[in-house]
Formats: structure tokens, C-alpha cells, sequence
């Protein structure tokens, strides 16, 4: 009979041990909810989109790429060799501004141009065409940075160097590792879903906007052009996605390249399902538990187990346990779309 290698499980003891220790833990903590914020920006935009009216758009994460590339060189223009920390943060909201108005724009001539007249027909057509949509604008974008002599595949380091170094250092504290950066996306995640939020539950246009979304008959009937609301809501879907690339083409994991819309795409779908389609809410609680998952297991697989593709199988692991358990999503609703 053969006898037991004790020494895999010993390994496990001893990195369960280091796992439980408080500053892995915390540190563990910081980067999920970093993962959290980007995966909410991600999918922020798509749920808007998706959940509230009802529409496949698979070029979201094409917008995504697109805003990388157009913030990357934004922020490529703007700052130099000696510009300061405080600039080069200042550079990125502008870019924020940039980025967000010709993601709108273009968000609002696809939805008025091309999908409008897709909404009474079945959602084969709205996937039919926003996969078009997503080939045409990958490729247009794959010939336009190789024309400037980058590579599409590769990530543009270029738009990394404007990363200013008080966000690409970490600091210790209190005996925790924190990355400047994480830091950074959790801010900016936090605004972002904060914003969207107040849109959605205190304004009186967010109101418009959930009414159309729940019942566009009777809110046309109460003299409201629903036609112009989901033209607003995908404008604003795209702007967001565009926002969440140029944050995106800061992230070493992630960076401004071609592949970063197929990239971006599947895990936005699956934040979103998670949820549960029709609610912002359920986006942000699902962004909450891939993000810390995502980061738990990928300290396992990088620091107990060499096998690093593992913590990306983890989120669609977690989307097959929700559906399998809870179909609708986390706080689904029965129907979504307006339309």
C-alpha cells in the first residue's frame, strides 16, 4: 500500500494559518472591494441597459475598450515627464469628463440609430446586432491603434506610465499591505455607483426613467417621450462603461488593449445575472461578492496553489450556484424592459 504525501496538506495548514492571520485578511478585504468597485463600474453601465430596458447589448464591453483608448490618450497628451502627482489625478477627471460626454454621444446614436427599431421584435435581433456592432467597432479600433504603431493584443504602456506614483506604491499600515491604487478604484467606484444611484431614487428624471422601464405604455400615456428616456439610459449606460475602461487603463491587471471588451464583457453579464435583472441594487451586492471572492481566491491560488487561472472560474462557479439556487438573481425581478 502506498503511503500519503502529507507534505500537500501540510502546505494547506500552514497557508490557512497565514490566511487567518488579521493583515491577510484585511489586505484580502482591500483588494476585494477594489474588485468590487471595478466590477460594479463594469457593470453599472450594462444593468442600466440590460436590466432596466430590457436590451442584449453586447458591444458594452467594446465601449468599455474604447474608453481606455480614448482616456489613455487623454491623459497620454496631457501629462509629461514632470508633471506632479496632483496634475496627473487632475488629468484623469478630466479625462473622466471627456471620456463619459463621446461615450454618451456614441451610446445615443446606436440606441436612436440602429436599436430602436429592434424593440418589438424578439432579443435574437438586439444579440444579432450589438454582436455586429461589437466586431465592427473592435476591429475599427484594432486598425487605428496599429496604424499608430501599438499593439492591440499587448496593453498600451504609454497610458500606465500617466499612472502617478503615489497610486502605483503601496503603504503599510498598520502592519496591512495597501496599494495606492486600490485605494483610488474604491473611491472612484464608490462615486460612481453613488451617483447612479441618487440619478436612479432621487431625481425626478431617474423616476421617469424607472416608470418607462416598468410600464412605457402608461408613461407615454402620462405624456412622457419614452422614446427619448431609453435613449438617455443608453447613453448613460455607455458613458459609464466608457469611465470604467479609462479607470481600467490604469490597472496593470487590466490596461488599455483591443481584448479588453471580450475581457470586460462576460464578467459585466455576470455581475449583472448574479443580481438579478431590472435592479441597480442587485449589481452592486453582486459586484460586492464576486470582488471578494475573486480576491480570496485568488490569494489561495497564487500564494497555497500554483494554478492562477482558477480564481476566474470561481465567478461563473458563483454564477451557476445563484442560478441554480435563485434563478431571478439575488434581488431579481419577474420582467424586465419597458418595450
Amino acid at each position: 500500500m502506498t503511503a500519503v504525501d502529507p507534505m500537500p496538506l501540510v502546505a494547506v495548514l500552514d497557508a490557512l494559518g497565514q490566511f487567518l492571520r488579521p493583515s491577510t485578511l484585511a489586505e484580502v478585504f482591500v483588494n476585494g472591494l477594489s474588485k468590487a468597485a471595478l466590477y460594479a463600474m463594469i457593470a453599472g453601465g450594462l444593468t442600466l441597459i440590460f436590466g432596466l430596458m430590457g436590451v442584449l447589448n453586447f458591444a458594452h464591453g467594446s465601449l468599455t475598450m474604447l474608453g481606455a483608448y480614448l482616456g489613455g490618450l487623454v491623459l497620454v497628451l496631457a501629462v509629461g515627464q514632470a508633471t506632479g502627482p496632483l496634475a496627473r489625478i487632475g488629468a484623469f477627471f478630466a479625462a473622466v469628463v471627456v471620456v463619459f460626454g463621446v461615450l454618451a454621444a456614441l451610446g445615443g446614436v446606436l440606441e436612436a440609430g440602429l436599436i430602436r427599431p429592434l424593440y418589438d421584435r424578439p432579443p435574437i435581433y438586439q444579440i444579432l446586432l450589438t454582436f455586429g456592432v461589437t466586431l465592427v467597432l473592435d476591429e475599427l479600433a484594432r486598425i487605428v491603434v496599429g496604424f499608430y504603431g501599438l499593439q492591440p493584443i499587448s496593453d498600451w504602456q504609454a497610458a500606465l506610465g500617466t499612472k502617478p506614483g503615489v497610486l502605483s506604491a503601496s503603504y503599510d499600515l498598520a502592519g496591512v499591505s495597501v496599494r495606492g491604487l486600490a485605494v483610488f478604484e474604491i473611491l472612484v467606484g464608490t462615486v460612481t455607483v453613488a451617483a447612479v444611484w441618487t440619478f436612479l431614487t432621487r431625481t425626478r428624471y431617474g423616476l421617469v426613467v424607472r416608470a418607462g422601464s416598468e410600464d412605457s405604455e402608461m408613461t407615454e400615456a402620462l405624456g412622457i417621450d419614452v422614446r427619448r428616456v431609453f435613449t438617455t439610459v443608453f447613453a448613460l449606460g455607455a458613458g459609464i462603461a466608457g469611465v470604467a475602461g479609462l479607470l481600467l487603463a490604469w490597472d496593470p491587471v487590466w490596461g488599455a488593449s483591443v481584448p479588453l471588451a471580450s475581457d470586460t464583457l462576460l464578467p459585466a453579464f455576470v455581475v449583472v445575472i448574479i443580481g438579478g435583472l431590472g435592479t441597480f441594487r442587485g449589481t452592486v451586492y453582486a459586484a460586492l461578492l464576486v470582488g471578494l471572492v475573486d480576491a480570496t481566491m485568488t490569494w489561495w491560488f497564487v500564494n497555497a496553489i500554483d494554478f492562477s487561472g482558477l480564481p476566474q472560474m470561481t465567478i461563473f462557479l458563483i454564477l451557476v450556484l445563484v442560478l441554480v439556487l435563485k434563478p431571478q438573481g439575488l434581488f431579481g425581478v419577474s420582467e424586465v424592459g419597458g418595450h
